[in-house]
């Protein structure tokens, strides 16, 4: 069966690997459409330091069950449509040993430090699967990374007396915009795309700023009364933005760090103890995939706006490249198996 593998930083082949079967407690799922993410362009580019290679990516997934192995619930039907969590916990860390597994030590997720489902089959735990009646493949596959930017909000204990500034409109800034508008927030997005800004609009941020063309410090003191956000949500991943985040939060706020800078950040820390800060980093997902489905099911929330472009297997090591040269091509790329 069909692979996509990333062979080393620039190479992408579809490659032949064998046809697995289903265990004890697993399901054989076919993989139906597979989101890539900045994740998976950092893996093309040789930038992600949790991946080895080859590697054969994919973590956002929509896929049908096929068939189950012994001990699955009845409910795993094959011919349902699902999506599922990437993620692995070990049970026996801090993290794990705290009910917060989406922060496991020795998490190993699909596609990053295991191999992913950007293949035409495979099997996964039946614990991982969510079955969302009544969503699209491409709503589906749009459920994990969603989640990520639902966990920030619930990291940052968004209220509807908030207002919070997301940094960054990308899928998992959406998420979060999403989640803190559906918990009542003010919500401004902040990004330097005008076409990602519209689309944050219609995921329920009341205000836009284009941050090439205005004074942010400016632009957030005039929208707050000179008081900064409550809650400020960092979903790019640079140390300009790292710092801009506790530079314009309001005093006793909060910053949530989803992505993280791939250089060191040096800060002014006398920020940190004078505005009495509450500084979160924020990973992966916990419970919000069902909530993010019970969100996708309103059907308010923008999908085809977020979906620059669906290919076939054999034509995602192009596309990679192009967004490679040009990051601000594509919002979300789907590869297709269908």
């Amino acid at each position: 069966m069909r692979a996509v593998q990333v062979e080393a930083p620039g190479k992408v082949h579809v490659i032949d690997v064998p046809m697995p079967t289903a265990g004890p407690g697993e399901v054989l799922l076919k993989t139906l459409v597979v989101g890539m993410c900045g994740t998976d362009l950092s893996t093309f580019r040789g930038k992600n330091p949790l991946v080895s290679y080859p590697r054969i990516p994919g973590h956002e997934i929509a896929a049908e069950i096929v068939s189950v192995g012994s001990d699955v619930p009845d409910h795993m039907v094959p011919g349902t449509k699902v999506t599922l969590s990437p993620y692995t916990s070990c049970g026996k860390c801090a993290s794990c040993l705290r009910g917060r597994v989406n922060a496991c030590q020795f998490n190993q997720t699909l596609g990053v430090q295991r191999e992913g489902a950007m293949k035409e089959y495979f099997t996964a735990p039946w614990q991982k699967i969510y079955i969302a009646e009544g969503l699209s493949v491409a709503e589906l596959s749009l459920v994990e990374p969603l989640s990520v930017g639902f966990h920030a909000a619930a990291r940052g204990r968004v209220t509807k007396a908030d207002t919070v500034a997301v940094m960054g409109c990308g899928v998992v800034g959406l998420g979060a915009i999403a989640s803190s508008a559906f918990r009542g927030a003010r919500v401004i997005a902040m990004d330097i795309d005008d076409r990602k800004l519209a689309v944050a609009r219609q995921a329920g941020a009341t205000e836009i700023l284009n941050t090439k063309n205005v004074d942010v410090h400016e632009a957030l003191s005039g929208l707050t009364n000179g008081l900064g956000p409550d809650v400020i949500i960092e979903a790019v991943g640079t140390p300009a933005t790292f710092r801009l985040a506790v530079d314009e939060v309001a005093y006793t706020g909060r910053v949530v760090y989803i992505g993280y800078a791939k250089e060191p950040v040096e800060y002014e820390t006398r920020l940190f103890v004078l505005k009495e800060l509450d500084i979160l980093g924020s990973r992966n997902a916990l419970n919000e995939f069902g909530e993010v489905i019970e969100a996708m099911r309103s059907g308010t929330f923008p999908v085809e706006a977020l979906i620059s472009k669906v290919v076939s297997p054999e034509e995602i090591g192009a596309v990679l490249q192009h967004w490679s040269d040009e990051p601000g091509a594509y919002v979300k790329v789907q590869v297709s198996f269908s």
